[in-house]
């Protein structure tokens, strides 16, 4: 099923965002394809994402930290950087930028 055949990722965005915004593009029985506005938000203290799919995730605009569970270093991400997270990986953010909108493109997909 394809939700948006046509618009344009920059569009849209509301601003003063109080929780991440998710917007699927595109849902087929294979994948998910969505656009994430985040604006300061990050994973509450504690909480790890723990996904049955596998994500592969860029960042297109903005900043942001990820942490993942077994290792003790946080991955800072800058526009153009990409992360593959398979299945059950578990992870958090740590930080978003909150001075300007951090735009993420993610595709979850089984394999």
């Amino acid at each position: 099923m394809i939700l948006m055949e046509e618009d344009n990722l920059f569009s849209g965005i509301p601003e003063g965002l109080r929780e991440e915004l998710i917007s699927p593009l595109l849902i087929t029985g294979a994948f998910t394809l969505e656009r994430i506005v985040s604006s300061g938000q990050a994973t509450p203290p504690g909480e790890w994402y723990d996904q049955e799919t596998h994500e592969w995730v860029i960042l297109l605009k903005g900043r942001a930290r990820l942490m993942f569970e077994e290792e003790k270093e946080v991955r800072t991400l800058q526009p153009g950087d990409y992360v593959h997270i398979p299945a059950h990986r578990r992870h958090r953010v740590e930080w978003t930028e909150s001075a300007q909108t951090t735009l993420w493109l993610a595709l979850h997909y089984r394999e």
